[in-house]
């Protein structure tokens, strides 16, 4: 027998040894490690179905957020980032899956935003409702995972999502002054104060509630919004 024939004889008993399972994960790894996100998805998502109780389960479960997000499919990320998380509150690799809804989300928006003529340049017509959602799931895995790998990279995304929220926020008040809508102006400028505390129109939020207090002549109201604005300018300058 040719030493070519011996080889094949050995090749082809170690395949009959891999189960299905391992074929079909092995083949999911080499497609990841390739970039072929489509065709990684299609063989992470088979590992599933034919073994949904597998040992390789969980991991294809995580991979597939992964597979999913480099593929720019970020709803279907978000929606198996939720999945893993139901199926496993407790594994290892949930605070990747908390950090991966939020980094979804936030991808989706940095998309839409790259459709603008001027990036950044927004207006109250603006549609922020990823950039919103994106910055609650990053709170939420800050608050449940405060020392994750992870950690870093999403205090800087919710930075920037901050801010941006903050100005469409502060644009939208504008406008609610300038059409002597004064209660929705002030509800808008509270939302900036109360949860997008270190943004950096918190001045600008208290300015609109004095003004928008002043138009409706709530003198008191207009006093208490004011000496409100007067301490955070006092204790802005010190810091300064």
């Amino acid at each position: 027998m040719s030493a070519y024939s011996c080889t094949s004889r050995n090749l082809d008993d170690t395949q009959a040894e891999i189960s299905p399972e391992k074929k079909i994960y092995d083949q999911a790894q080499e497609r990841l490690k390739n970039g072929s996100y489509s065709l990684a998805i299609e063989a992470l998502e088979a590992l599933e179905r034919s073994f949904p109780f597998g040992k390789y389960a969980e991991q294809a479960q995580a991979e597939l957020i992964y597979a999913y997000f480099e593929n720019g499919l970020y709803d279907a990320a978000v929606r198996a980032a939720e999945r893993f998380i139901s199926l496993h509150p407790r594994h290892p690799n949930t605070d990747y899956a908390y950090f991966m809804k939020g980094l979804a989300s936030f991808s989706k928006e940095k998309e839409l935003l790259s459709t603008l003529p001027v990036l950044g340049d927004l207006t109250y017509k603006r549609d922020l409702t990823s950039a919103k959602e994106s910055f609650k799931f990053l709170s939420e895995f800050l608050t449940r995972y405060p020392e994750s790998i992870y950690v870093e990279d999403a205090r800087r995304r919710m930075l920037f999502l901050r801010n941006l929220i903050a100005k469409q926020e502060i644009e939208i008040a504008e406008f609610y002054i300038k059409r002597k809508a004064y209660i929705a102006a002030v509800s808008r400028a509270d939302y900036i104060i109360s949860s997008l505390p270190n943004s950096p129109v918190i001045q600008k939020a208290l300015e609109i509630k004095v003004e928008a207090y002043n138009k409706m002549e709530k003198k008191e109201l207009a006093d208490q919004a004011r000496e409100v604005l007067d301490r955070y300018i006092k204790a802005a300058t010190n810091n300064n």
